[in-house]
């Protein structure tokens, strides 16, 4: 061996590189022991080897393509990074150089690898740094000592608005709002001396002049030796979760101010402790201390005795399948006044099922239930009020109608159909059928009001009759209003009716009533007309002729003086008796009872009649009750001298618990009372109303030759009570 081939074989082994000559086919025929140490083989492992078989599939084509390259002389050396597998299985970097020995009679290859995996690792993991600053939400910022901008990412032009052409060079104090003047030097300082800064939240300003919450986290810079010589900082926007902190404290502040107002309160129950815990609102609400320990014994004792079954059994039904409970009960303060509760609860369970917790809200919903309880007072008493109207339409024969002028539909309650003489459900028809039921004489005009009406839009009321399908004639007032649309045209008719025959017969009634009063009031001045033509008149003529003969004869004056006396004083004794027939003053001056048994005497001596009059009266009765009996008792004695054919009468004048009885009797030939009521005579019917003007009946008994009895009773009120007591 040569000098020269000696060194050659030293440098070769010495050499830090692997080093591997190889043949135009790749085979490796010598390898050092840098090469074997870097992939872990044996120098006899190796050149049993194939130069693609230390690589992987992508990294072995790439490095043979090259090859066939450098074999077919087109070039004559190459380099590329590739992997290489070592013994372990594991891969690492290295750098190839493949160089083509031409000098020798069979060509060969010299190739070298450096071990660049540390290299490879450290731009990878440059790459990925870069790639998450360049991905990065947050901004990502590099500044000098001085506070001067020497990186950018996008995050920070995101947030910050400035393009990193421009923020570059820029200090960061120009960021910072007015108020914080100082703050980013003192960050700088803590900085310079080692420090960092960890999620120190403050404010700063974007390229538009808008203020960002942020959060920033820095660290310091150091050279090999230690040494500060700048700064990386992540500035996280924080807005929105600032926005988001501010919007909860606003939820929770309304929270409370709604717990607050709407008298509510939180609560968790511990079961093993039996401890409660509790928001302070509960204080109020259930009337304890807000320092004061609470147990779920203490809060059950507090529960309505009513309402300990109902909330017992509602605790007992939480299970883990059924672990939420809402439930509405009272409980009675320590002051003695009545809370209702609302609670809503959730419970929580342990691994094997046992009750661990119930947590929830509790809302004192007193002043809800009193609104409630008046409601529903008021809703039962609207539905009282309604059956009442519904009951007083039925008793009063009340009935109302709706016609829908568009679809033509009408629709009649059960009692307008009762007014009409139809069975509940007998209308069935349209508004049509109505003009039907109108009376021939009244048809015309209730018809021509009724179109009137749609015209106005006003409330409008008739009367008219209808006749039933029976034949019978009955009154109906109506009242009806028509509703306009929008377009001011018709739409509906409302309106009620309601059956007014009895009032119109008894109407007629009363102007029949009203006749034979004119009629008896006429009869009234005829008699009285007669009595003084007939009777007083005609004797005052009598005693005229008389004066006139004693004028002509004086001779006999003294003779017919007496006489005449005489005749003046009946003359006189019966105009008085006819004046009290029309007005008994007897009755103001010597009292009722007097002066009803004072006429009894006087009718008595001129109708040359027997009246047995007896009372058992001694208090003062009023007036008018008085003058009510006595124009009775003239009615009834009138027509006893009259029509009953005796000439003893009988009447009694009593008094019964708080009431005056009038009896007037005789035993003649009596009458019919039937017939004389429906007789065109007013005597028994103004004795009847009469006695009912001052809330008193009369009863008139009476049969064909069995007598007849006027009974009256009238009642007395507290002005005669208060007489009484006075007398």
């Amino acid at each position: 061996m040569t000098q020269d081939t000696a060194l050659f074989r030293d440098v070769f082994s010495a050499s830090p590189i692997g080093i591997a000559v190889e043949t135009l086919e790749g085979q490796p025929l010598f390898v050092n022991p840098a090469l074997c140490s870097m992939l872990g083989f044996s120098e006899e492992e190796m050149c049993t080897k194939h130069c693609v078989q230390f690589s992987p599939p992508e990294d072995a084509d790439k490095d043979w393509t090259l090859f066939q390259q450098l074999r077919a002389g087109s070039i004559d050396h190459y380099q590329l990074e590739k992997r290489y597998f070592r013994r372990d299985g594991s891969l690492l970097w290295g750098q190839l150089s493949i160089s083509l020995l031409k000098g020798r009679p069979t060509p060969l290859v010299v190739a070298m690898i450096e071990d660049i995996t540390e290299r490879k690792k450290a731009e990878e993991a440059l790459f990925r740094h870069a790639a998450i600053i360049g991905s990065s939400e947050d901004a990502i910022v590099s500044l000098s000592l001085d506070g001067v901008i020497t990186s950018w990412n996008p995050g920070a032009q995101r947030i910050f608005g400035y393009r990193e052409s421009e923020a570059i060079g820029k200090l960061i104090s120009s960021f910072v709002p007015p108020e914080l003047p100082h703050e980013e030097e003192e960050i700088l300082q803590k900085l310079r001396a080692g420090g960092r800064i960890d999620q120190f939240e403050t404010v700063r300003i974007g390229k538009s002049g808008a203020r960002i919450d942020v959060a920033l986290s820095i660290f310091p810079i150091k050279d090999a030796t230690g040494k500060v010589t700048g700064c990386s900082g992540i500035v996280r926007e924080i807005t929105e979760r600032k926005r988001s902190e501010q919007a909860l404290r606003e939820s929770e502040e309304r929270l409370r101010l709604a717990a607050e107002a709407g008298r509510m309160f939180a609560y968790s129950w511990d079961a093993a402790a039996d401890a409660i815990e509790r928001s302070g609102e509960s204080a109020e609400i259930l009337g304890v201390a807000k320092d004061q320990a609470l147990t779920g014994a203490a809060v059950f004792a507090m529960v309505h005795p009513e309402d300990k079954q109902w909330v017992s059994a509602a605790l007992a039904k939480l299970t883990v399948e059924n672990p939420t409970l809402r439930i509405t009960y009272r409980v009675i303060r320590p002051d003695g006044n009545i809370v209702w509760l609302e609670r809503n609860s959730r419970a929580y369970f342990d691994q094997q099922g046992k009750l661990e917790r119930v947590v929830g809200m509790v809302a004192d919903i007193t002043e809800r239930k009193q609104a409630e309880d008046k409601r529903k007072r008021a809703e039962e008493a609207l539905r009282s009020s309604e059956e009442r109207l519904r009951f007083a339409q039925e008793a009063a024969g009340i009935g109302t109608f709706e016609w829908n002028i568009q679809t033509g539909a009408s629709t009649w309650t059960s009692e307008q159909e009762l007014v009409y003489g139809l069975p509940p459900g007998g209308f069935g028809g349209t508004h049509r059928l109505w003009e039907s039921f109108l009376h021939p004489e009244d048809r015309e005009r209730v018809v021509a009001l009724f179109h009137q009406s749609l015209t106005r839009g006003t409330p409008t009321q008739a009367e008219w009759r209808i006749v039933w399908r029976d034949g019978s004639v009955h009154w109906v007032a109506g009242r009806w209003r028509v509703l306009m649309n929008e377009a001011g045209e018709a739409s509906r008719v409302i309106g009620v009716n309601i059956d007014v025959t009895d009032r119109k017969r008894t109407e007629e009634a009363l102007s029949e009533i009203n006749r034979k009063l004119i009629e008896a009031q006429e009869d009234e001045r005829n008699r009285i007309g007669r009595e003084l033509h007939d009777d007083i008149n005609q004797r005052l003529a009598m005693l005229a002729v008389e004066l006139e003969r004693l004028q002509q004869d004086p001779s006999e004056v003294e003779r017919r003086l007496q006489e005449m006396r005489k005749e003046v004083a009946d003359i006189s004794d019966d105009v008085q008796a006819l004046s009290h027939d029309l007005h008994s003053s007897k009755l103001e001056y010597l009292g009722v009872v007097a002066g009803i048994k004072s006429w009894c005497k006087e009718f008595a001596e001129r109708q040359n009649a027997s009246i047995h009059f007896r009372s058992d009266i001694e208090s003062v009765v009023p007036f008018d009750i008085g003058r009510t009996l006595l124009r009775i008792l003239q009615e009834a004695v009138h027509n006893a001298i009259k029509h009953s054919g005796v000439k003893h009468i009988d009447v009694q004048l009593l008094q019964k618990s708080s009431e005056i009885e009038l009896i007037v009797s005789d035993s003649g030939i009596g009458f019919d009372v039937g017939d004389a009521m429906k007789a065109k005579g007013l005597g028994l019917t103004s004795m009847r109303e009469r006695a009912r003007l001052m809330n008193g009946t009369t009863t008139i008994e009476s049969k064909p030759m069995s007598g007849t009895k006027v009974w009256v009773r009238v009642p007395l009120g507290a002005e005669y009570f208060r007489l009484s007591e006075a007398v």
